[in-house]
Order: structure tokens, then sequence, then C-alpha cells
């Protein structure tokens, strides 16, 4: 029987004979901490097992779900009673030509005061029309949720920093930017259903990449609650719901008039045609012109013609390419139900659009020189993110086939900023740069070659090609039968040429024609039932330290600790749910643990984490400590001591098949709910 052991925390044994004597562990063991947190396993370890769902039944009214981009974002809602109509947002106010406005701009804008003034186009086109010198006061705000994602020890206090250069804690900006979407959309709900009651009724579901972390996500649902999305003792109202998962959601309903496929089927005399590709990303371009202009998706209420003709067992990609990140799943379609299942663990990286604007950024400052474009961002940050809409505009407009150069404009200040800076005209830098690609038209305008601009998106480009193969070649994703390219930069028609070259062969790639809304819709699908999802795979390895009967030979002799004439083995790692583990929605991982003394009011667990199976001890390289489970016990009702064999006992039990991990406990004894908590943002 293993004892539990958080570095020492006075430590419970538990006897051979059933009785559990509690010792403080002696200072020689590794680290000391308060008594009040002593705790020790009551159940040897054990596989996860299933445990049935009591679902509650539906109390709410309507599902809202938030789609919070790193460029752009937007929300979508249906009612529990016609969950067959998923509502967009209202056409967002300002907005760029050619751009579906269905979204806006993930942009915040904070008065010089740090109180909130808007977001989205709003704040973007606000800002840009402030005076240089007044902008430089303002408290802007552009693509900060990758910030969530590159930050190795995000914590409550994280900050975030304003394009002048001035922080503010990231908690208040991503409060901010969710308060915003709950006002416009309650106010949107409450013109289309006077009578829906004010607390309760909506269920809200915030979208977040799959490769996020436990602490990511603890982040959203932290900053849910300070927006007052939902409330900390209402918990389940609020869903978090992962992209590349709920991309795949709404992909099981679509009809194939929905679809562009773009691998190409040769024809009868067994010549592929020369145009299909091109004439694809053509329909694919027409018919999302024509989606924007309608706000109500009728959903098929069984799944799309594409499903039906797919075996069980069937097996696809999801590749979310969205403006920071590119995350990918793989799932497996399970009959007679149409759930679906994990079947490799979510991976991908930081390889979103951004990634072409910052190539961008470099390429401005072979051409201009690093301190200039350091210089001009700071002292022109509105100027600076007009050039930067400039060339958003020029991106999407770049094609494989194309052959003429494309005009980036920009912006006066920038030309007479360099002219007084450098003592020289633009067009003098271009000649003298090393940049031959790149020319100076006579409309105040660069000329981006289409080569330069094809070298812009192929660092970018080349590392989704290269995660998608490398996740191809592993043998649980063998058979691969169809891969669904979603998200915004999914729109490119770069992206859509690159992805088919490369996979075209191997299998079918389809788009859905409304491919930057496909995750906002299936999140609104999610949030109407949960279960969808049946398998996850486990992103880690997750456990707690334990001590264990020392065994010489097999255990080194610096973990030993003698107790009572006993040796133990320390610094045990006792796993929960081992890295890539497939994970069924409501199997639970139970521990019992007791008590160090009677009328302790509380018990803490540090959880341990590791990228690999192969963990040993808590002090094996690449273990970390990621969080801790909270138990906070009640007085105990008979006040009288309880006598060694009527100790406490608290089941605490886990689940690690949901897209978050959660946590409850009971008293045993009164079968009474204990408040238990997990964290993993206070490291």
């Amino acid at each position: 029987m293993s004892t539990l052991l958080d570095p020492g925390m006075q430590s419970l044994r538990v006897g051979t004979n059933g009785e559990r004597s509690c010792t403080p562990s002696p200072p020689s063991s590794p680290g000391t901490l308060n008594e009040s947190c002593s705790i020790a396993p009551l159940t040897p370890s054990q596989s996860p097992r299933n445990e049935a769902r009591t679902q509650r039944p539906t109390s709410f009214t309507v599902v809202v779900a938030i789609d919070f981009g790193t460029t752009s974002s937007g929300y979508a809602f249906s009612f529990s009673n016609d969950p067959e109509a998923i509502h967009m947002m209202r056409k967002w106010e300002g907005g760029d030509p050619g751009v579906a406005n269905q979204k806006t701009p993930t942009s915040l804008l904070l008065t010089p005061e740090g109180t909130f003034h808007s977001f989205g186009y709003t704040a973007r086109d606000y800002y840009h029309d402030l005076d240089p010198e007044e902008a430089r006061e303002w408290l802007y705000f552009e693509k900060f949720k990758m910030k969530i994602h590159s930050t190795s020890d995000l914590t409550m206090k994280t900050e975030l920093e304003a394009v002048n250069g001035k922080k503010v804690a990231a908690l208040e900006v991503f409060a901010h930017a969710l308060r915003f979407f709950k006002q416009h959309a309650l106010q949107e709900l409450k013109d289309q259903c006077p009578s829906l009651p004010e607390k309760g009724a909506v269920r809200w579901v915030i979208t977040v990449p799959a490769i996020w972390k436990q602490p990511a996500k603890q982040f959203m649902r932290e900053a849910a609650y300070k927006a007052g999305l939902v409330s900390p003792e209402t918990p389940e109202q609020l869903l978090i719901a992962l992209e590349p998962e709920a991309a795949s959601i709404y992909c099981r309903k679509l009809r194939l008039h929905q679809l562009i496929d773009l691998s190409y089927k040769p024809l009868a005399n067994g010549l592929a045609p020369d145009r299909s590709i091109d004439s694809s990303f053509r329909q694919a371009r027409e018919q999302l012109r024509r989606s924007r202009h309608s706000r109500t998706f009728l959903v098929e209420s069984g799944v799309g013609e594409l499903w039906s003709e797919m075996q069980a067992g069937d097996r696809y990609i999801v590749a979310d390419c969205g403006g920071g990140t590119v995350d990918l799943t793989v799932h497996q379609i399970e009959q007679p139900q149409g759930t679906l299942k994990e079947l490799y663990k979510a991976s991908g990286g930081p390889y979103g659009a951004v990634g072409v604007d910052l190539a961008f950024e470099q390429l401005l400052c072979q051409i201009f020189g690093e301190d200039f474009i350091a210089t001009f961002k700071a002292k022109r940050p509105a100027a600076w993110v007009d050039l930067t809409i400039a060339f958003e505009a020029r991106k999407r407009a770049a094609a494989p086939s194309r052959a003429n150069p494309l005009n980036v404009s920009l912006p006066f200040s920038f030309i007479d900023f360099y002219r007084k800076h450098r003592g020289q005209n633009v067009e003098t830098a271009l000649k003298k740069s090393s940049v031959n690609l790149v020319k100076w038209s006579s409309q105040g305008m660069l000329r981006v070659s289409a080569e330069a601009m094809n070298e812009l998106f192929q660092p970018t480009i080349s590392q989704i090609i290269n995660h998608i193969d490398a996740l191809m070649k592993k043998p649980e994703v063998d058979g691969i039968k169809f891969l669904f390219l979603v998200g915004g930069f999914a729109e490119s028609a770069m992206l859509q040429h690159a992805v088919q070259t490369a996979f075209g062969a191997t299998c079918r790639v389809i788009i859905p024609q409304d491919v930057g809304l496909t995750i906002l819709k299936g999140a609104v699908l999610f949030g109407l039932d949960p279960t969808i999802v049946r398998v996850r795979r486990s992103p880690l390895t997750y456990g707690v330290g334990v001590l264990n009967k020392f065994v010489e030979g097999k255990h080194p002799r610096e973990k030993l600790l003698v107790k009572e004439g006993k040796n133990w083995c320390t610094d045990i790692f006792e796993k929960f749910v081992a890295v890539d583990q497939s994970v069924a929605l409501g199997e639970v991982v139970q521990r019992s643990y007791c008590p160090a003394r009677a009328g302790q009011r509380k018990i803490i667990i540090n959880v341990y984490c590791s990228a690999t199976d192969d963990v040993v001890y808590i002090t094996d390289p690449g273990v970390r400590k990621c969080g801790t489970i909270s138990l906070e016990l009640d007085a105990v009702e008979d006040g009288g001591s309880p006598s060694p064999r009527s100790r406490r006992e608290i089941r605490a039990s886990m689940q690690f098949g949901d897209t978050e991990i959660k946590v409850t406990a009971m008293d045993v004894r009164t079968a009474k709910t204990v408040r238990a908590s997990i964290d993993f943002l206070s490291n």
C-alpha cells in the first residue's frame, strides 16, 4: 500500500492491519510543509473506471459560443428548443472590403486611464483616427491570445504589453474582451426573445486551441468569471471547447453541397482535368461570398451525406489553421451513435497566419532597417496598425497561380517619418536594399512580386505541411480517409494549394464552404451536446508523489526514509493517467485520502505532470509540479474526536476525459460532497 507524501507533508501510513497511524515526517525527509495539509491514499493505484454519468436535464434556454481567435473573434447562438438553427451574430460595424464581417478583429482599446473603450473594428478604427501624439497614451491590444499559449509560467498576474509598451494584467484584457461579447450577445438575445430570464438561461462556450495546456484553459475560465459570463458557483454553465474538435462536430453535419473537395478526380479517360484545383478555389470563393449574406444557418438533424458514406472506424484529420496556431486532431467515427473518438493526442504549434505577418515585418526591416521599424512602431503606433491592415488585405489576395505583383500601400506618415529620420526617401531605400523582389510604384505603394509573396508564406506553410506529414506517419493515424482544412488561414489559396499538393494523393482534402466560421458553429453544437466526443487522449502523464516500501537494489539510497523502524522510498510518481492514454467521457480515477489529524479542515495534494510515460520519481527530468488539488473539509459533526479506526475517508474522483481536468470529492462516512478544486495557475 502506498502512502502519499508530498515532500515533507506530515504523512499518513496505512498499516497492514488496517489501522492508520499518523506520523510527522522527520526533518531529514525531503523538504517540509505545514502539517495542516497531510494526506495519504487509502486505495492502491488503479486504472480509470467508468462511472454512470448522471446527466442533469438541460436547464438553459440558449447556447452562446464565443470563438475567441488570435486575429478575429465572433459569437453565435442556438436555442435549445430549436437546435438545428444556428444564428450568427449581427454584422459588425465598420469592416473591411472583401472580408467576411461575421467576425470582428480581436482588437481591444482602453483609455489612457485603463478603462474599456471599444473592441473589434470600432477599437481599431478609433485608434487609427487618433492624433499620433494622443495615440501613444491609449492602450491598444491586438493578437494577444498568442501570449497565453507562449507563456510557460502563466499565472493570474501575467501581464500583456499594449502597442505603446505599457503593461496591463492579461486577465483584465481577456475579461474586457469577453465582457464585450457577453453584452453584445445578451442584447441581441433580448431583442429576439424578450422573455429570456436574466439568470441561468445561457450556457456559454468559449473556444481554445486543443494544444493549450491546462493553465491556459483555466485562465480563460477565470477571465470568463471576471467578465461575469457565469459565476464560479455555477461552473457547469461554461464549457471550454477545443477548436479542432468543434470543427469536427460541425463537419459531421455538412451536406455535400456545403463542402469543397480539393482532391481532383481523374476523368474516365484517365487524364486529370487541367484546371480542377483552380476551379475548386473559384467555387470555394463564390460559395463563401454567398454564405455571408445569411445570418441563420440550418444544421441537419442527422449527419451529412459525407458522413453517411463513412463506415464505422473511418479516420480523418481536422487541421485547424488559425491566426496564431495550427491545431491537429485525429478522430474516428463510432457507429451507430455517430460519436467521435480521438485517436492521437492533439498536436500542432504556433504556425498560424501571424507567421506571414512577421515575415512581412522582417522584409520591411531588411529594406528600411530594424532600428527604423522599431522606432516607427513606438512613435507612430496607429500608423503601424494601418500598415498591417493594408498588408492583411493583400495577403488574402495572394494565390499560387498569380503572376502579377501585389501593391501594399504605405501610410503617408511612414513615408514622411522615413524622410525625416533618414534624410532620404522610401524609393531610394528600396533601390539601395538587397531586396530585388520588391519595387516602388509611383502611386506610393510597395510592389511585392508574386515570388516575394510566396517567400513570405513559405516558412509558415512548410511547418504546417511538415507537421501534418509527421502526424500521418504515426501508426495510430494509419489509414486516414479525409483531411478537413478549417480556420481563418484555411481561406488562403496558398495554404489550400500546398496541402492539396502534399496530401491529395493520400486522402481527400475537404474544405467547408464557410471555413472561417466552422469552429464557431461547431462550438454551438458542442454546447448543445457536450457528450458527442466520447473518447479523448491525455496530452500528458499526470500523477502524485507517494511513499512506497523501500526495496534494496531497486530504489536509490538517497530516496530512503526511515520511519518507526520501517524503510520507505520517497518521491515515487503514482500515475493517474498516462500520456496519449484513451480516456472516455465520464471515466474517473479515484483515490481515497484521510486527514492526518482530527479537526483538519483542508487537504492539499500536489499534482505532477510529464510529457513521457516512463516516469518513476517526481524528481525525474521533465517532471514538474503543475497544479494542486484542494479538498475543503467541514468540521466533524459528532464533535467527538474519532478513534484511529473511524478516521475520515475522503474519496476524490478525477476526470481526465473532458476538455478540462475536473475533480469532485465525497466524505465516505457521511456521503456528503466535499468542496474540491484543482488549480493549475498558482505555481
